[in-house]
């Protein structure tokens, strides 16, 4: 029988791994973004600004900065640490792919790949020179210089697709990588910036969080999560597995009030608080906090630890990421 021995939440924000010099660069793309405020209702980044708080001012600061920035750092690390100590033989990845795998046309609710690998994609020189500054800093977290293979444990993934099949889950399974297309930064994340082995077989759970109107609930993510740890407990091979969630939390207005009650109730172990999160907060960045409730109903049974959480805002509006890192053992 397979275990679950692990399980690590980390935010995946190009702020997170760009460097303190590059989040201006993040906040001059917010101030030309529609935003979702506090609020749940979308603004332009002059209404945002109008209805902020003037004390966020405070947060701007160079010291401030610097010393959020450490403290991401210092997270990330351990939660690098965590899960080089557990010695995962696979690494069952949760997150949503952002046109990056998947058209516009053909974004599925729930996707499971059963091929042997998959491509991370290094962009030609021409399109990196259009990223703006930020992104381009940051490019080495999730993506690699050249094009780099994700083996898959195509023989787990495809008993997990057949289990959540039999749960009534309407799951896309696929076995090819469509052409010309990459693997997604949450999926690739893993590997560039929390030290997975690149010999070390993921499963990708993939998880349509932000493109309406086929995004599902928290409390549907939550059964889902239920319903992996029942498919990888059941799968015959021995193996160690880690499960690892990736993005979040709320972004691009942050949202504390939001991303503490998670946190607060991924440490209680509170089932019934992360299903209840309400659609309307769980759009534009916020819904990836559907991967980590996804991932805290795959962990039930061990012991969470919120490792830090670390508003990184980037504007007076009160823009930028909440940046949030935990693990389970």
């Amino acid at each position: 029988m397979a275990d679950i021995v692990i399980g690590i939440a980390s935010s995946h924000s190009p702020q997170l791994s760009s460097g303190v010099d590059m989040w201006p660069d993040h906040a001059r793309r917010d101030q030309r973004n529609v935003l979702l405020g506090k609020d749940a209702e979308y603004r332009t980044y002059a209404e945002t600004l109008a209805a902020a708080d003037p004390g966020l001012a405070l947060e701007l600061r160079p010291e401030v900065w610097a010393g959020k920035y450490q403290r991401a750092q210092a997270a990330v690390a351990s939660l690098a640490g965590a899960l080089a100590d557990a010695r995962p033989d696979v690494a069952l990845v949760i997150g949503d792919d952002q046109r990056e795998l998947f058209l516009d046309d053909g974004i599925p609710a729930f996707a499971c790949f059963t091929g042997a690998e998959l491509f991370d994609m290094a962009p030609d020189a021409e399109t990196f020179a259009r990223l703006p500054q930020g992104i381009q800093a940051a490019y080495w977290a999730v993506h690699g210089r050249e094009k780099a293979v994700h083996p898959v444990a195509r023989e787990l993934s495809a008993h997990i697709a057949e289990r959540l099949t039999l749960a009534d889950f309407d799951l896309t399974v696929f076995t090819s990588q469509p052409a010309g297309r990459t693997l997604g930064h949450a999926f690739t994340f893993p590997r560039y910036r929390l030290g997975l082995p690149a010999a070390t077989p993921i499963v990708p759970v993939f998880v349509n969080t932000y493109y309406p109107p086929n995004v599902p609930s928290a409390a549907r993510c939550h059964a889902l999560g239920r319903e992996l740890r029942r498919a990888v407990e059941s799968w015959g091979a021995g193996a160690r597995v880690a499960v690892i969630a990736s993005g979040g939390l709320t972004h691009f207005v942050i949202d504390e009030d939001l991303d503490r009650g998670v946190l607060a109730a991924i440490a209680a172990g509170d089932a019934a608080a992360l299903a209840s999160i309400p659609r309307r907060r769980l759009r534009s960045g916020n819904s990836e906090i559907l991967n980590w409730v996804t991932a805290a109903a795959a962990l039930e049974g061990l012991a969470p630890h919120i490792v830090d959480y670390v508003p990184g805002y980037r504007t007076p509006a009160g823009t930028g990421t909440g940046m949030a890192f935990a693990y389970w053992d």
